[in-house]
C-alpha cells in the first residue's frame, strides 16, 4: 500500500497501463490510507468507497478493451465547491448542506473521460472565501506536517489530502490564492492556470467575476502537467474561456518553453510586505540555485499604481457575496460562519461606485503587469510570507516580528488572480521548525508552460524531497466544530 500511495499520478498511470497494477488495486490502497489518516486530518468530507470502487472497475474494463486514456485508474479528489453529479456538494456551507449537484462540472467530466477515478470530495471554507479551511458543517482540516496547524484555505482539504498521500491529484478552485497558499503550507505544488485556460461553465456562481479558476494541487510539477493536459480547453458555454493554442499539450509545451527566461525576483513584491526571515532566506536560496545553474535573474519589482493593496480589490468579493447570499443572510436562512457573515455585511454596505473603482483599478493592475512582462518573462516571489500557523486562527499573529492582520499571510497571491495570470507555488525548502516554504512563479497570461518549466527546475534543485507523502505524527486533535 505504501508504495502505491507514495507514487505520483504519472507513475501510477504508467504502472496501470503496463499491467503491473490494476485500477482497483490502486483504489483500494488509497482507500485504506484514507481510512487510516482522514479521521485525523478531516481533509476528505465525502468518501463513498463503493462508488469509487465501481469507477475503478470501469477503468480496468476500459484498459482491457484497449483504451489508452491518459489517466486511466489514477485517483483524484475534487473540492467541495465543484459539482459532481448526484453527490452533495456544499461549498462548506449549511445553506447547501443538502444540495445535490445536477451534473458534473466540466473539469470532472474531463477527468472521467481521461479515466481518472474520483475518490472523494475535499473540505473547503464556506463559499471558498476564507484563508483557512474551517466551516460550520465539516469542521477544520489539519496539516499533515503538524496536526495543530492549518493547511490554509480555501483549498485546505485538497492540500492536506495530497500532501498526506490520500490522493495524487486534487482538483480545486483558486480565486485569490486558494490553491497556491494551501499548497505552500503543506509542501505541495499548487497551480493557478491562466484565467480562461480551463473552461468552467457548470457549477456554483462565483463571488468575484473572472477571478476563480480550476486549480490543481499535486506533489510534483509533472502531475500538474498531466492534469492540465486533461483539463485545459475551451468550451463555448463559458464566456470567459479562451481557445488557446497548445492547450492540452503541456507535456510537449514544457519541452519548448524558453530555455533562458528573463527572471525577475521580487522578495517583497515592491509593496513592502513583511516576510518571516526563514521564508525570505529559503526563497532567496532557491533563487541562488537557479543562478548557479545559469538562469538569468535580476532583482526587480513591478511598478504599481498608487494605493495598491488587497483592500482596494476586496469590494469585489464582498459585493459578490452580498449579491449571491445577502437576502438569505438577512432572513437568517442558515448558520453562517461569522467571518463570512462579516464579509456579507460589508458587501451589503458597499456602493456601486466602490465596485466600479475596484474594477477600474484591476484593469490598471493588468496593464502595469503587462508592461512588466515585456521586460521579464517570469516573476518569482514568496508564495506565503510565513509558514503554517495554528488552525484555530485566521492567520499568524505576527510576521517578521511585526503584528499583522488576519490577511497578512495572503498578500502575495490575490493580485495575480485579479489580473488573470498563471501562477504556481512550488516548495523550495524548510523553515527552522521543519515546515515547508513555498516559492511563487508568475508569468504573462497563457504562458503557463513557461511557469511550469521553471517550477520543474526549482523542484529538481530542491535540497529536500517533497515528492513523498507525509504521514502525520499523533497529536492533539481539536473539536470538529471549531470555526
Amino acid at each position: 500500500m505504501e508504495n502505491i500511495a507514495s507514487s505520483s499520478a504519472h507513475q501510477l498511470a504508467r504502472r496501470i497501463r503496463a499491467g503491473e497494477l490494476t485500477a482497483l488495486e490502486v483504489h483500494d490502497a488509497f482507500a485504506e490510507r484514507i481510512g487510516m489518516l482522514n479521521p485525523t486530518l478531516n481533509a476528505i468530507v465525502s468518501f463513498d468507497p463503493e462508488t469509487s470502487r465501481a469507477e475503478a472497475r470501469r477503468a480496468d474494463a476500459r484498459i482491457a478493451a484497449g483504451d489508452h486514456a491518459p489517466l486511466l485508474g489514477v485517483p483524484y479528489t475534487v473540492k467541495d465547491n465543484i459539482w459532481v453529479e448526484g453527490r452533495i456538494v456544499s461549498q462548506g456551507s449549511a445553506l447547501f448542506a443538502n444540495f445535490v449537484a445536477p451534473r458534473d462540472a466540466l473539469a470532472v467530466e474531463r477527468m472521467r473521460n481521461a479515466g481518472a477515478v474520483l475518490l472523494g470530495i475535499t473540505n473547503c471554507s464556506e463559499f471558498a472565501c476564507k484563508g483557512v479551511t474551517t466551516n460550520r458543517i465539516h469542521g477544520p482540516t489539519r496539516n499533515p506536517w503538524d496536526l495543530t496547524l492549518t493547511s490554509g484555505g480555501s483549498s485546505g482539504g485538497a492540500a492536506s489530502a495530497v500532501a498526506a498521500g490520500l490522493c495524487p491529484i486534487g482538483i480545486t478552485t483558486g480565486g485569490g490564492g486558494w490553491t497556491r497558499r494551501p499548497a505552500a503550507l503543506v509542501g505541495a505544488v499548487g497551480m493557478k492556470p491562466s484565467a480562461g485556460l480551463i473552461a468552467h461553465p457548470y457549477g456554483f456562481e462565483e463571488p468575484v467575476f473572472g477571478n476563480s479558476v480550476i486549480g490543481q494541487i499535486t506533489r510534483t510539477v509533472g502531475d500538474v502537467v498531466a492534469a492540465l493536459d486533461v483539463l485545459a480547453g475551451h468550451d463555448r458555454a463559458d464566456p470567459n474561456s479562451a481557445d488557446v493554442p497548445g492547450a492540452g499539450h503541456f507535456v510537449e509545451g514544457l519541452r519548448h518553453a524558453a530555455r533562458e527566461p528573463r527572471i525577475a525576483f521580487s522578495p517583497r513584491l515592491g509593496l513592502g510586505f513583511a516576510v518571516d526571515i526563514d521564508v525570505a532566506q529559503g526563497v532567496r536560496r532557491a533563487v541562488a540555485r537557479l543562478e548557479v545553474a545559469g538562469a538569468s535573474v535580476q532583482e526587480a519589482d513591478p511598478t504599481w499604481p498608487e494605493g495598491t493593496t488587497e483592500q482596494a480589490l476586496m469590494p469585489l468579493q464582498f459585493a459578490g457575496l452580498a449579491a449571491l447570499y445577502g437576502e438569505r443572510y438577512r432572513a437568517g436562512a442558515w448558520d453562517v460562519d461569522p467571518d463570512i457573515a462579516t464579509q456579507i455585511e460589508t458587501g451589503l454596505a458597499t456602493s456601486g461606485a466602490e465596485v466600479a473603482r475596484a474594477l477600474l483599478f484591476r484593469e490598471e493592475l493588468y496593464r502595469r503587469l503587462d508592461r512588466f512582462f515585456r521586460q521579464y518573462d517570469l516573476l518569482v516571489t514568496p508564495t506565503v510570507p510565513c509558514t503554517a500557523w495554528p488552525f484555530s486562527r485566521l492567520g499568524p499573529s505576527e510576521i517578521e516580528g511585526l503584528p499583522t492582520t488576519p490577511r497578512g499571510h495572503a498578500v502575495f497571491t490575490p493580485i495575480f488572480n485579479h489580473t488573470y495570470l498563471p501562477a504556481c507555488s512550488v516548495p523550495c525548502g524548510l523553515d527552522g521548525n521543519g515546515l515547508p516554504i513555498g516559492l511563487q512563479i508568475i508569468g504573462p497570461r497563457f504562458a503557463d508552460a513557461s511557469v511550469l518549466a521553471l517550477a520543474s527546475q526549482v523542484e529538481a534543485q530542491n535540497e529536500f524531497d517533497f515528492a513523498g507523502p507525509r504521514t502525520p505524527a499523533p497529536g492533539v486533535i481539536a473539536s470538529k466544530h471549531v470555526v
